[in-house]
């Protein structure tokens, strides 16, 4: 990830919706959510969800697909975790183990399905 896309990234992170979207769906894992869920969590109405859908979605954070009639919305891990990666590049000043934490989770993966963890 560079410069432009991590600010592009924290710039749809900046709003207070959006950013409890993403971390709604980052707990959903690769299930994701449908839109009408989405609002309904977050206690914003349809249109306005929308609207920060959109902006999540330009900005990487979150895929969308569609099933049947429905649009499932689920986080991007990969960029979420391109982000993280980002700011941890250059840490610690050489002291890696102040980091390793943090630089752990950047490298994860998707959370396991629901199936998986049975």
């Amino acid at each position: 990830m560079d410069q432009r896309q991590a600010l592009f990234a924290f710039g749809a992170l900046s709003q207070e919706t959006r950013l409890h979207i993403v971390r709604m769906l980052v707990v959903s894992g690769p299930d994701g959510l449908a839109a009408g869920a989405i609002a309904e969590k977050a206690e914003v109405s349809p249109s306005n969800i929308s609207f920060h859908l959109k902006e999540l979605e330009r900005s990487g954070l979150i895929t969308q697909q569609r099933e049947s009639r429905s649009i499932i919305y689920t986080a991007n891990y990969e960029a979420l975790g391109g982000l993280i990666r980002f700011l941890m590049e250059d840490c610690c000043s050489g002291n890696p183990q102040i980091c390793a934490p943090a630089a752990a989770v950047a490298a994860c993966c998707a959370p396991a399905t629901k199936e998986e963890l049975q």
